[in-house]
């Protein structure tokens, strides 16, 4: 999913507060449609992790029950002009990444 991902990383003495949205639909599998009646079949992120210089200073596992279009926002000691790269990977085999410099 093309920029599925918006990501703000900003340093403040020695700690990095990094806040992301996501563009994901996040079905739980639940909801039926209006129309045809049928179930919608489920389809949500599964796992999140954000890497700086290839370790990881943060991983999520997540569920059904996250809304549409999740907002997550974390915190790890790290400095200005880190390379931050977030990815996701969803129940369905899709994924997003976005990387940003820490100002």
């Amino acid at each position: 999913m093309a920029n599925s991902i918006k990501v703000r990383a900003k340093a403040k003495d020695g700690i990095v507060t990094v806040k992301a949205l996501m563009s994901h639909p996040m079905e739980t599998g639940l909801r039926k449609n209006s129309k045809t009646g049928k179930k919608i079949p489920a389809h949500y992120i599964k796992e999140v992790i954000a890497k700086v210089g290839g370790n990881t200073v943060m991983e999520v596992f997540w569920g059904t029950a996250v809304s549409k279009n999740p907002y997550l926002s974390f915190k790890y000691s790290g400095g200005e002009g880190d390379e931050l790269t977030m990815s996701w990977v969803d129940n369905q085999g899709d994924s997003g990444t976005a990387s940003v410099k820490v100002k």
